[in-house]
């Protein structure tokens, strides 16, 4: 535990619509990747805390769900998720796409944060992607709407501007104790993130009709002594048999190249070479029932 009286620590929640680099801002941060990434909508499905030490300082960062209006059981889920957070923490991230006009997505979170007594940072990701005489009509736009604590502009993907943010943030967290170890990125056991991994892959080889449909259960993680090396046995679930042809693909073309993928993140997340083994089994309308949603790691109760 660190015993120095200045150090500071907290919690800070990412918060926004679907989409806007929540996850890119976190792992660039964090230096490895623990949260998946797509330009598919609704990638985060639970709140994945990143942590990040410094010499006077950590910095629990927890990535919400993108917010918005649910259409079953899954999405009442994880919109109950991003709500829990903002009761938790130091500082909220509330962070937007430069390149898009607030919208209704932006007022609804907006509502939501009506009433908190947590510092709001407004963060503008993107601006790699804009000019900056939009940028300032951006930023007069949500100033219009709420009294922030502070209005931030970054890159997440290039880094730009990353390391003012992460100082202010300091500037506002409470004197307090180191909660992780230094070398501590994630809360997150090594079976959750392997079958994250395996999912963004399958986001990013599928069709439109896939990516809201599919879950990831690890099977078994097992160290094969004789051959140095650690098995790793996964299930991707879908809702309907067309989906599973569909994840398999042309005599198992696909479910092949999900393999791969999967397995070079994998072995980089667990230091060793990787056995990974595929399956895919249907599990019809899984998102809109409760037993299901706790078996593929949904529970409420954790959160």
């Amino acid at each position: 535990m660190q015993e120095n009286n200045q150090f500071k620590s907290g919690f800070i929640s990412i918060i926004g619509r679907p989409n806007v680099g929540k996850s890119t801002f976190l792992n660039r941060v964090i230096g490895q990747k623990i949260a998946i990434m797509s330009d598919k909508p609704q990638t985060t499905r639970n709140k994945v805390q990143g942590v990040l030490t410094q010499d006077a300082s950590q910095m629990v960062f927890i990535d919400t769900p993108g917010i918005h209006k649910p259409k079953h059981k899954l999405g009442e889920f994880m919109l109950k998720v991003s709500k829990n957070t903002l009761r938790e923490v130091d500082v909220i991230m509330f962070m937007v796409n430069a390149t898009q006009k607030l919208g209704k997505g932006d007022q609804f979170i907006l509502e939501m944060l009506e009433g908190n007594d947590t510092p709001v940072f407004l963060v503008i990701n993107k601006i790699d992607q804009v000019h900056p005489d939009n940028l300032l009509h951006t930023i007069e736009d949500y100033k219009a709407e709420y009294d922030f604590a502070e209005i931030i502009p970054i890159s997440a993907l290039d880094g730009n501007n990353v390391d003012r943010l992460l100082e202010t943030i300091e500037n506002y967290l409470p004197e307090g104790p180191q909660y992780y170890p230094a070398d501590q990125v994630t809360d997150h056991p090594e079976r959750f993130i392997i079958s994250e991994l395996v999912r963004e892959k399958v986001l990013h080889l599928t069709r439109e009709e896939i990516p809201h449909s599919i879950a990831v259960q690890v099977d078994k993680i097992a160290k094969d002594e004789d051959k140095d090396m650690i098995r790793v046995m996964a299930t991707i679930i879908v809702e309907r048999d067309s989906q599973k042809g569909i994840v398999i693909g042309k005599r198992g073309a696909l479910l092949k190249e999900v393999g791969i993928r999967a397995r070079k993140d994998i072995e980089m997340l667990l230091g060793s070479k990787v056995y990974l083994e595929l399956w895919v089994k249907v599990q019809k309308d899984w998102r809109n029932k409760s037993s299901q949603l706790r078996d593929f790691g949904f529970r409420e109760d954790e959160y």
